[in-house]
């Protein structure tokens, strides 16, 4: 097995049945035992290691989400961290050289929102354009909605346009209107507009949610952005990568960046709460083309398995999957008669499925490979509804890009490259290798001030309840 299959071999170690419905590397050799952990595999004695630099344990459930969990105390990341490492804020960076300097210089002293005071950072030191759009949208933030007259707005009957009372009173008041106990065409327009600032469907009628989110106030909001801005502080400074992706698992986005600025955009699909996308940063370094696709043994045995005992063996031929005798670079295609797809099903046999490129295979026809221990890489999909229907977070924790042909090109400097046998798997390097940073921002900068986003994965609901008392403390020293 020669290097590159042999780390993505080694990162499927870590990851559970259920994250490989999206696999087509190399699987590892059933029954294989991962080799245990180095003895520093979280503090070397390197003087350049840090503990972003941490690699997991391979043990646990490493994709759970504090979403999937239902419980806000629970890990943020889909690994176990050192202590030393923030979860839900900070980035595992694969490669060292992708560390930015303020994360760097910042590290020992951890993250500290008692000592967040809200000043210009970006002023006395270079850190990424995000950063300093969402520092300038808290600022148009807190003179937006800040200044308001942070009153509660009794819980009752949803409140709509020709409806009058105390209610709807208070509910003028506390958005800065005039006197009045009237829901007219301004209050349900500022409604509205609330609304589309705080993740809530701008119909402007005030039900539940939007009442909810008014009740919870303005400083509330304020401490969402200061997460946020930390975690864009993870991201690098302009001078330090040239040119470089950033997945936002918050948005669901994929942002390319050149000499400090952004130069296109797409949808992508991310990881449910169950499989969340990890925060982390690596080098894409090759491309594969017409890819295979490698059934998990989970779903040859749950779904695979179980058509073709029904169907027979033309289930598999109909499609182009091919069985083959292991799991090995050598392995050997044989004959599908020759399985007892009962056994399959029922688990007392093992075979490895591999579907053959086509337009229908689950990875489309291109991967982005970043060798990584997560598992985690980037590629098309056949499945192009999901993105026109806002789908968006349904994956098993890699990502799908919208434009497959786009992003290549802009990968491989104007070029999009192909392979030989439209049914053999081609691996083509990068003329130079791309960082892709994996970010989750629940706070998007506007030209208006900043837009929220639903928190998909739990992770900022976490750190409200973890630090509230400091969040609150920065926020009023601002």
């Amino acid at each position: 097995m020669n290097l590159r299959h042999s780390l993505v071999a080694l990162s499927a170690l870590t990851i559970p049945a259920a994250a490989f419905a999206q696999w087509s590397g190399n699987w590892p050799v059933p029954g294989a035992v991962p080799p245990p952990p180095p003895p520093q595999a979280y503090q070397s004695q390197s003087p350049v290691a840090e503990p972003w630099m941490a690699r997991p344990a391979p043990q646990g459930q490493p994709w759970q989400s504090p979403a999937a969990q239902g419980s806000k105390s629970a890990a943020m990341e889909p690994i176990d961290l050192p202590p030393a490492i923030e979860q839900g804020v900070d980035m595992i960076y694969i490669d060292e050289e992708l560390v930015p300097k303020a994360v760097h210089d910042g590290a020992s002293g951890g993250m500290n929102f008692a000592a967040w005071s809200g000043a210009p950072v970006d002023l006395f030191t270079s850190v990424n354009p995000i950063y300093t759009d969402l520092r300038r949208g808290l600022v148009r933030y807190q003179q937006q909605w800040g200044n308001l007259p942070q009153i509660p707005v009794p819980a009752g009957p949803t409140l709509k346009t020709g409806m009058s009372g105390e209610r709807v009173a208070a509910l003028r008041t506390r958005l800065g209107l005039g006197a009045g106990d009237k829901f007219d065409a301004a209050l349900a327009a500022k409604v509205k507009e609330f609304q589309s600032v705080h993740a809530i469907k701008a119909d402007g009628i005030a039900g539940a949610g939007t009442i909810d989110a008014l009740n919870r106030g303005a400083q509330y909001f304020e401490q969402l952005i200061i997460i946020n801005l930390e975690r864009a502080k993870r991201l690098p400074a302009p001078e330090e990568q040239r040119k470089y992706a950033v997945v936002d698992a918050g948005n669901a986005r994929l942002t390319l960046w050149e000499n400090g600025r952004k130069v296109d955009e797409m949808k992508v699909v991310v990881g449910k709460a169950e499989t969340a996308t990890p925060m982390m940063a690596a080098y894409i370094k090759y491309a594969s083309v017409n890819p295979y696709w490698n059934v998990p043994p989970e779903l040859v045995r749950n779904l695979i398995g179980p058509r073709v005992a029904a169907q027979g063996v033309s289930y598999l031929t109909d499609r182009e999957y091919q069985v083959l005798t292991d799991w090995s670079e050598n392995a050997q295609e044989i004959d599908p008669n020759s399985v007892d797809w009962r056994a399959v099903v029922n688990g007392s046999q093992e075979v490895r499925l591999r579907r053959l490129p086509s337009p229908a295979n689950s990875m489309g026809m291109m991967k982005f490979m970043l060798p990584n221990y997560f598992g985690i890489y980037l590629h098309d999909t056949p499945e192009k509804d999901h993105f026109t229907k806002n789908e968006l977070w349904i994956s098993n924790g890699c990502v799908r890009v919208e434009d497959y042909k786009r992003f290549a090109r802009w990968l491989f400097e104007g070029a999009v490259p192909k392979g030989g046998n439209p049914k053999v798997e081609a691996e083509v390097d990068l003329p130079q290798p791309v960082p892709v940073y994996m970010t989750y921002l629940t706070a998007q900068p506007t030209a208006t001030g900043v837009q929220f986003m639903p928190d998909h994965y739990g992770r900022d609901a976490h750190l409200m309840e973890r630090y509230g008392t400091q969040l609150m403390a920065a926020v009023r020293g601002l």
